[in-house]
């Protein structure tokens, strides 16, 4: 399964269970179907409303399945034979590596960030994730040495990674100009919420939801409202809702700090790693919920502004007019400030 330690993609979005809630007790409720699994370390799920005559809950289930077992062939991390861990494995420098036409569009999606945000989000940072304990294997209870630092940090740059997508002659490959590790984690759950969409939106049905990890993208809706997802306020140790949206024909993706940290010498150390330090980030951005037609986008942009921090973050957010909610936190509460798109999009929401 794709690394569900690289990046905290929590269960910030609790679309399912405020659908369900919702539904529950009602003669006139339209016909729901609901179907779920395991995926990329977490968990998935699919609702689906007055599914059409030919639904058949097993054949769906086995057809999703398989698309979320395709994208791990090709991106997860913790797969030998995956197409990622292959690439990470071969040593050949400025030599192209024949990969899959979707993960080439990922990895140019990746780097798409990465220039954007001046090296913020780095699909090549995973070295630093696991120095700092965040990775694959058990982390030391001790802090990183300066030294240790520096070296993982001689292994990351985007700069060294070359993507060539399929239309281009010779097909979708990539190459490295120096040695680079690759983890597309922090947009492989809203990667694979795009992907079950198109299966599901191919097969004809008019209203769905699909949510992975807590990122989710829905089609329609169930009683012409929109479909209600919850932003959880971002406690510790703690599940609470900050605010219900209504969604109709939108993906939305949240990242944060708040389920995936360390504590070592009794400091606290966020997931979250600045590529440009080599250390977790030092601001008090909890988490940052992004709305995207495509739920890899907003996926990318949540883990790029959260890097950022509340103050390059949002200003990158404006300039770009993203529907953004940041929520920062103050002494004992949260400060939450919304771009002035996403107040737009959600104006007449709770």
């Amino acid at each position: 399964m794709v690394n569900p330690m690289t990046k905290s993609k929590n269960a910030a979005v609790l679309a399912a269970f405020f659908f369900l809630v919702i539904l529950a007790g009602c003669s006139s409720d339209p016909e729901i179907k609901k179907l779920s699994g395991r995926t990329m370390g977490t968990s998935w799920t699919v609702v689906v409303v007055n599914p059409i005559a030919t639904y058949d809950q097993k054949e769906i289930q086995g057809e999703i399945e398989m698309v979320l077992l395709e994208v791990n062939r090709q991106m997860s991390t913790y797969d030998l034979a995956s197409e990622i861990s292959q690439f990470n494995q071969f040593k050949d420098i400025n030599t192209w590596f024949p990969i899959s036409k979707l993960f080439a569009a990922t990895m140019a999606r990746a780097l798409s960030f990465s220039e954007i945000s001046n090296g913020g989000f780095d699909p090549t940072v995973a070295p630093l994730v696991n120095l700092w304990g965040f990775g694959p294997g058990a982390g030391s209870e001790v802090l990183p040495s300066d030294d240790a630092i520096a070296f993982a940090m001689s292994k990351v740059g985007f700069s060294a990674i070359t993507v060539r997508e399929s239309d281009a002659d010779g097909g979708s490959a990539i190459r490295k100009k120096a040695d680079r590790y690759l983890d597309l984690s922090a947009i492989a759950k809203g990667l694979g919420v795009d992907q079950v969409y198109t299966l599901l939106d191919d097969l004809g049905y008019s209203n769905f939801l699909v949510e992975i990890g807590g990122e989710v993208r829905v089609k329609g809706d169930k009683d012409g409202l929109g479909w209600r997802v919850a932003v959880e306020k971002p406690v510790r140790g703690d599940r609470g809702v900050e605010r219900l949206l209504l969604l109709k024909d939108l993906a939305l993706a949240t990242s944060g700090d708040y389920r995936n940290y360390r504590e070592i010498e009794g400091v606290t150390y966020s997931h979250t790693i600045d590529p440009s330090t080599g250390r977790p980030v030092t601001h008090q951005l909890a988490s940052v919920t992004v709305a995207d037609s495509a739920c890899a986008i907003a996926d990318g942009w949540a883990t790029t502004l959260l890097v950022l921090g509340p103050t390059r973050g949002y200003q990158l957010a404006v300039a770009k007019n993203l529907p953004a909610m940041f929520i920062e936190r103050s002494d004992d509460d949260f400060v939450v400030k919304k771009t002035p798109r996403f107040e737009q999009l959600f104006a007449g929401d709770f």
